[in-house]
């Protein structure tokens, strides 16, 4: 299976469970033999622990956007330098995995981006014109399932850095703003072009909250090619961050990402 691949990102409100989703996911694959690269691209840079990197390693990792150096040697302009510096636009990133990646458990390789947190929308800076770039390196890497863990809300689709990522797993929990969230995060990746978009709700309780989410989701049928309602497991408390375990004990939960990564695979197999 190491020839095939495809593009996942992975968003929704702060909280909801998307790292914990995307680190058991990435283990599930690399476990089915796939080549697996994870990418964080939220700032709170917790992909690493969740995977199951040592805190010691994890705490040395400097994420792209505050790799200065790099930067610099990429686009000609060095952060916060000052105004009227040659900025080149289509940086050649192509060894950025190879330099900035580390080899996490079960062969997962893990590239953490980080993101320009103070920068505002579509800002021409060193940074951002970094990040464009590696994004733009991603979608065109083959043979392997790229997994992108993002920062909270939809920026990222504003930015279009989802562009070219062929699924999209949109994460809710049985709240309202959350679900609200997860709407708009639809219209945009349906606005992108992404032609697979599944909808998950998490810590699910009870069937009132699959009727919940299902009433706030009305209207937006159509868009999802599929739903998966994920119950809640006291388990995730226990192992946190290191989610690991929970792939050897009988848990619902993890049943729940098991569907999920089995129509992800499916999906990817048709778009090949």
């Amino acid at each position: 299976m190491t020839g095939q691949g495809f593009r996942v990102v992975i968003t929704g409100k702060g909280g909801v469970g998307k790292t914990t989703i995307t680190s058991l996911l990435s283990h599930l694959f690399a476990g089915r033999g796939y080549s697996v690269l994870a990418v964080d691209e939220d700032p709170q840079m917790n992909l690493p622990y969740a995977l199951g990197v040592p805190a010691e390693d994890t705490e040395l990792i400097v994420p792209l956007s505050k790799n200065l150096d790099y930067i610099e040697e990429k686009t000609g302009a060095r952060p916060d330098s000052g105004y009227g510096l040659m900025l080149s636009l289509n940086p050649d990133v192509s060894d950025v995995v190879e330099r900035f990646g580390m080899k996490g458990p079960d062969g997962v390789n893990i590239l953490v981006m980080g993101t320009v947190v103070k920068a505002a929308t579509g800002c021409l800076c060193p940074e951002n014109t970094l990040l464009d770039a590696v994004m733009r390196h991603i979608n065109l890497r083959e043979g392997e399932i790229i997994l992108m863990d993002t920062q909270a809300g939809v920026e990222h689709f504003g930015r279009a850095l989802a562009k070219g990522f062929n699924q999209a797993i949109l994460v809710a929990d049985p709240t309202f703003n959350s679900v609200q969230v997860v709407k708009h995060a639809a219209e945009l990746a349906r606005e992108l072009g992404i032609p697979d978009i599944h909808l998950v709700v998490n810590r699910v309780r009870s069937p009132g909250d699959v009727r919940k989410v299902n009433q706030l989701m009305s209207g937006y049928e159509e868009i999802f090619s599929g739903r998966f309602y994920i119950p809640y497991d006291e388990m995730m408390l226990l192992y946190d961050p290191d989610v690991r375990p929970m792939l050897n004990e009988q848990s619902e939960f993890v049943d729940g990402v098991r569907e999920l990564q089995f129509s992800l695979e499916m999906h990817g197999m048709m778009r090949v």
